[in-house]
């Protein structure tokens, strides 16, 4: 994944900007305007783009993992089909040598009789206790060797049905896993046009400064799993395939001065959580930030999420830990989808803290920077 950067700082003159990123800025002039739902662009049709990229997403996560899982049962199934095959090639061998062995046996009870009668041979023998006991021995090596023949021959049938059988569902979880990489590569085909709509009506809503209606898309699933119950969570769950890209304080010619927060580089319509419970500050559409939503946390502090492609909170909502405030886009001044995370002291941009000592001092340790 490349990395993705994010113009977080008030916005560069237009001369510096990207072609895409000044119409946007021009666009919108000044400060990112604040938008009430009622108030949302007509005929846009974002909630119900941002509940099919959402669904999509659930969908090839699914698809994705019973993907992984099936290939990781096949190559185990492989596995254990070879290593049949070798212990059956090695019953093989074992058997040969056991004819091998009972031919020897056969031939040597032929020189010191053949077809003679056991009295017989007691009569013709200088010793009849030699000849009755070299006689005993030969049966009961006759019958060691079946009975050898017997026990090798039936572990080699076996092993055979065993080795068909391993083989049988090897095949056949290849064949499942074929049919699921067909089924990800057309949900993955499916998202992608969905992403390019999403981002569209995004940018729609950002040229116009007009903010559409929040889609209604509840919590992701990782929010009801590993981070249930935690007061304090990042901002893109690391099932959601999170990279962290450009750092806070960093300088160069994608700022005007230094970054002011965190990226987090994902996809488009990836899930962008609340960290903590509070309730939505602001939602906004325009300006270098694109749609951004501010939250201040019971705890007083704030928390920014920019360059979003939807909104799922409106203003003054109570939001709770892990609970949807949108989806990840790439509006605004920026080179690319991601998440721009911040924590503010204020609701004001330039109150900044860097987010990660930030949220390792709340619990919440990240993966580490690209």
């Amino acid at each position: 994944m490349a990395v993705l950067l994010a113009l977080a700082a008030p916005a560069l003159p237009a001369s510096a900007l990207p072609a895409s990123a000044a119409v946007r800025a021009a666009a919108a002039p000044g400060a990112a305007a604040t938008v009430a739902p009622e108030h949302a662009a007509p005929g846009a049709h974002g909630p119900a783009v941002s509940a099919e990229v959402a669904r999509l997403l659930a969908e090839a996560s699914k698809v994705t993992a019973a993907y992984e899982r099936d290939r990781r049962a096949a190559a185990a199934q492989r596995v254990r089909a070879q290593g049949l095959q070798r212990e059956l090639e090695g019953r093989r061998r074992e058997l040969a040598a056991l004819h091998g062995r009972a031919g020897k046996v056969a031939r040597a009870q032929y020189r010191t009789g053949g077809p003679l009668s056991v009295t017989a041979r007691l009569l013709l023998a200088d010793d009849a206790d030699d000849a009755l006991r070299a006689e005993r021995a030969a049966r009961q090596a006759g019958r060691a060797v079946n009975r050898l023949l017997r026990d090798t021959d039936r572990a080699e049938r076996q092993l055979r049905t065993a080795a068909a059988r391993a083989r049988a569902a090897w095949r056949d979880l290849e064949a499942r896993n074929a049919r699921l990489a067909e089924l990800k590569r057309g949900l993955e085909g499916r998202l992608e046009r969905a992403r390019q709509r999403l981002q569209a009506e995004a940018d729609r809503s950002v040229a116009a400064g007009s903010c559409r209606g929040p889609a209604r898309l509840g919590k992701p699933a990782a929010a009801r799993t590993a981070d249930t119950g935690r007061a304090w969570v990042a901002p893109v769950a690391e099932e959601d395939g999170y990279a962290l890209s450009a750092g806070f304080g960093g300088a160069g010619r994608h700022w005007a001065r230094r970054h002011t927060g965190q990226d987090f580089a994902v996809g488009i319509g990836t899930p962008v959580r609340s960290v903590g419970s509070g309730r939505v500050h602001t939602v906004a559409c325009g300006g270098p930030f694109g749609i951004e939503v501010v939250v201040r946390h019971d705890n007083g502090w704030y928390s920014q999420y920019a360059h979003l492609a939807s909104t799922a909170v409106e203003r003054g909502q109570r939001v709770a830990a892990g609970q949807w405030v949108g989806q990840a886009g790439t509006t605004g001044n920026s080179t690319g989808p991601h998440l721009h995370f911040e924590v503010r002291l204020t609701p004001h941009l330039g109150s900044g803290v860097d987010p990660l000592p930030w949220l390792r001092e709340h619990g919440v340790v990240l993966g580490t920077a690209r």
